[in-house]
């Protein structure tokens, strides 16, 4: 796992200690990231994902600091599954106040050749999966008096990825239904926002940036002139779960050293190539 090279941060002033925290699909890269951060700053975690033993491993982990962690079995796309998971975390840590929906998958395809069935299977792991977590752990937010919902998008959600099947399209309906979610919940108290990273540095896409050359080209295009770490995308869903953002909901937070800016800087122009500052 990458880690960035910030310093370490106060996170009390977050206010979080003693919340339960939700995380799906967090036996991942970025989901065990969030996972530990929420714990650091003192959130009661309940882990879950499909890999019972992966998430019950960084539990572990993050109990070996003292926190408290723990690992669930739980396939999203099945709403007993979900509901029978919603119950564990209200009986051995109590209510849901931060839901972290994160869990996804990706498959590749043209959309000329896709099969049905796999456009369906995406859509009801990362559209469907995210609404039966926000209907089973709202309904905790809501007797509790509130949260906060903060959905991992992607950039492939408002610029189209060819060639990925449903990817974009699902990414594009999550941020709808955050959209959605921050209407019909507010007034309950709970907020819905979006993440969407681009061009992270995780286990899985670790072998793309083993490439010399790819790293170099994907850093030159970032304008931070970086690719970003897990731990990026950890401390923005942290605000986003804090009552430090207690006015903030409907939006998409895109976490991209500010690549979809740079869009136009990468179209050839004549007589207006960058010139040296004297």
């Amino acid at each position: 796992m990458t880690v960035s090279n910030s310093p370490a941060i106060d996170r009390d002033w977050l206010g979080l200690k003693n919340r339960v925290a939700v995380v799906t699909g967090a036996a991942g890269g970025i989901g065990g990231e969030i996972a530990r951060e929420l714990a650091a700053a003192g959130c009661l975690v309940a882990l879950l994902d499909r890999d019972e033993a992966g998430a019950a491993a960084i539990a572990a982990e993050i109990a070996q600091t003292g926190a408290n962690a723990i690992g669930i079995h739980c396939d999203i796309t099945d709403p007993d599954n979900v509901a029978a998971a919603a119950d564990i975390v209200a009986t051995r840590l109590g209510p849901c106040r931060i839901l972290v929906n994160n869990a996804a998958t990706l498959y590749a395809d043209a959309l000329m050749n896709i099969k049905l069935e796999k456009w369906n299977q995406l859509l009801a792991v990362n559209l469907g999966g995210a609404l039966l977590c926000a209907q089973a752990f709202g309904r905790q937010m809501i007797a509790a008096g509130g949260g906060s919902m903060v959905h991992l998008g992607s950039i492939s959600g408002s610029l189209p990825q060819p060639y990925s099947g449903a990817y974009s399209v699902s990414k594009a309906g999550l941020g709808m239904l955050s959209q959605l979610l921050t209407v019909e919940l507010g007034g309950d108290g709970i907020r819905s926002n979006v993440v969407s990273p681009a061009m992270i540095r995780t286990p899985l896409s670790e072998v793309i940036y083993q490439n010399p050359e790819v790293l170099r080209r994907r850093e030159e295009i970032a304008p931070a002139r970086r690719i970003g770490t897990t731990r990026d995308i950890a401390e923005a869903v942290l605000f986003l779960a804090s009552d430090r953002s207690s006015y903030i909901s409907g939006q998409d937070l895109k976490i991209d050293g500010g690549l979809n800016q740079a869009w136009l800087s990468l179209i050839p122009r004549p007589g207006f190539e960058k010139k040296d500052t004297e």
